[in-house]
């Protein structure tokens, strides 16, 4: 319920068209939405800035369309992370009334009737080790933009070529955010860290090879990192480093 909302209901109820136990009713049930198999938080953009977001993986297309229409019918943007193509495929087809699309390299669906306005401090870049890292970096990217932010892009600067990271070193230092996603050793973020005065968020990859034990390697060098002030989400969680990219990126209230 917004404020607009409560606003109207407590006059309703002074008017004496509502009865107060009406109003009871409907603020009891404010702020989510039942549908059997999920319930679903319609307050959180207020809360946080940001609707809530469906985690698809292990859901079917039934419910992730489900959850999304409701989101969408609340003046929300909707976005389902983790979504197979075959299942994005099925949910489309449900949605298929709607303005609902499917990134497949960030693996999201999401329904927006026009793209978030740039409402951030600065742009929020978003730097890939290597081609394998991309699906977890489209996916911060993304969640970035949703959130309302002007994203860049700059993909393939691991450290095995160092100089590849040394010729962006000025659009890095340009950036209000940076998100730097790595696998193998994790590197990656301590290095730019060390190069640029903005914060970092350091997401570590599954990718790479026995001993980096799904991620793990880079996750613990990334929580090691010699660089001060990195910022480490969970393996492969892009998602999570857009929205935390976002806040820092957010202008005070």
């Amino acid at each position: 319920m917004t404020r607009d909302d409560l606003i109207a209901a407590l006059r309703a109820v002074a008017a004496g068209s509502r009865a107060p136990e009406q109003a009871a009713d409907d603020l009891e049930r404010a702020g989510f939405v039942q549908l059997g198999f999920a319930t679903v938080d319609t307050d959180r953009a207020r809360r946080r800035g940001m609707p809530e977001v469906v985690y698809g993986a292990g859901k079917t297309a039934p419910q992730i369309a489900a959850i999304l229409r409701t989101l969408y019918a609340r003046g929300q943007r909707a976005l389902a992370t983790r979504v197979q193509p075959e299942v994005a495929a099925a949910a489309l087809a449900d949605l298929a009334d709607l303005p609902a699309r499917y990134d497949a390299d960030a693996r999201c669906l999401l329904i927006e009737d026009a793209p978030a306005p740039d409402t951030g401090l600065g742009t929020i870049t978003v730097v890939s080790a290597g081609t394998s890292d991309l699906p977890v970096a489209a996916e911060a990217a993304l969640t970035a933009r949703l959130c309302g932010n002007r994203v860049e892009v700059i993909h393939d600067i691991g450290v095995a070529g160092l100089h590849r990271l040394l010729a962006h070193v000025d659009r890095l230092r340009a950036a209000q955010v940076v998100v730097v996603v790595a696998g193998f050793e994790g590197a990656l973020p301590s290095v730019v860290a060390g190069l640029i005065d903005r914060p970092v968020v350091a997401v570590p990859t599954s990718v790479g090879y026995g001993a980096s034990f799904g991620g793990l390697a880079a996750l613990l060098g990334m929580l090691n990192a010699c660089a001060s002030g990195v910022t480490v989400v969970n393996i492969d969680n892009g998602f999570g480093a857009g929205v935390a990219a976002s806040l820092m990126n957010r202008p005070p209230r």
